[in-house]
């Protein structure tokens, strides 16, 4: 399965994207807003997610879609976007998201995450899609909020970030598919 938007491609993981993947996110400033990213990234924690990400696709009752984002120009992953904690009865499920520093404020992540949001909401139906940000990132809560997400408030000492660490807050937002602005 592949969604395509005007200049990328979201696809699933393949075995030759691990060191476009440890490449982008062998940076502090990428994994550090991640919580299950270690830092220093290497080439063997790439191709564990990618393992992971393959079996997730085979699988016949999927909770999860991991996909990664591919910029056509240079047929090259530059991030990766997951929509999961799919709840068919409840019509839920969360996102995940992450660019290369390099491709920042390009609008790479906006246009990924207008086509997940749409496969969310249209595809699989869902009627609420949530995701969780930590402080000091505020892009990512802004990006949220131009598709129509609204802070929900704070979940204290949640998430544990393999980057640097640190036991951190997470901001719960939350986009409700008749609030949802699909642009």
């Amino acid at each position: 399965m592949k969604i395509e938007t005007e200049r990328l491609t979201l696809r699933p993981l393949r075995d030759s994207d691990a060191e476009c993947i440890c490449e982008n996110m062998n940076n502090l400033e990428v994994s550090k807003w991640m919580r299950s990213v270690p830092y220093p990234y290497r080439l063997k924690d790439a191709f564990v997610i990618v393992k992971k990400a393959k079996k997730e696709w085979k699988m016949k009752n999927k909770d999860k879609y991991h996909f990664a984002i591919e910029l056509k120009e240079e047929k090259k992953i530059i991030g990766g976007i997951v929509i999961g904690g799919i709840n068919k009865k409840q019509k839920t499920a969360s996102l995940g998201y992450w660019v290369g520093k390099r491709y920042h404020h390009q609008g790479y992540g906006s246009e990924a995450l207008g086509a997940i949001l749409r496969f969310g909401f249209l595809k699989l139906k869902l009627r609420r899609i949530e995701a969780e940000v930590f402080p000091g990132n505020p892009s990512s809560g802004k990006l949220l909020e131009k598709f129509g997400a609204k802070e929900e408030g704070i979940k204290r000492k949640s998430s544990f970030c393999l980057a640097d660490g640190k036991i951190k807050d997470t901001i719960m937002y939350g986009i409700l598919k008749e609030e949802w602005k699909n642009e």
